[in-house]
């Protein structure tokens, strides 16, 4: 796993303790309101995105349904419209190329990435 990624989970698992921790520590586990976790808030950066995909291509196992939905979570992070517009789509058929729900085409992939200034690079493995 490359540095930056390993310390970017490590960032977001010791966040999500700390928080969990701290409101255990302080009694407060019945008053807790849980909300539904956003990744796309917490991608500030092109570094954290990079990492960010880079992760879930190592999960993905294959499936581009679900590297879809991860460059849709770094997309609604940029702005959806404004990546609609650098890769030429409409907002609506970006929202339902990334939406996890199909695979889209290499084309849209090609020009998601670089309208998210995101390199598509080939490495060896094994």
């Amino acid at each position: 796993m490359p540095d930056g990624l390993m310390v970017f989970a490590t960032f977001m698992h010791a966040r999500a303790f700390w928080l969990v921790s701290n409101d255990w520590l302080l009694g407060n586990m019945s008053k807790t309101k849980t909300t539904r976790y956003d990744v796309a808030e917490h991608l500030r950066t092109p570094e954290e995105m990079a990492a960010y995909l880079e992760a879930c291509l190592e999960e993905a196992n294959g499936d581009a349904a679900f590297i879809a939905k991860a460059l849709g979570d770094i997309a609604r992070a940029k702005g959806m419209a404004k990546v609609a517009r650098d890769a030429g789509l409409s907002r609506e058929s970006l929202y339902k190329a990334l939406s996890g729900e199909r695979s889209p085409g290499f084309d849209t992939i090609l020009k998601v990435m670089g309208a998210l200034g995101i390199k598509l690079h080939a490495q060896a493995y094994g």
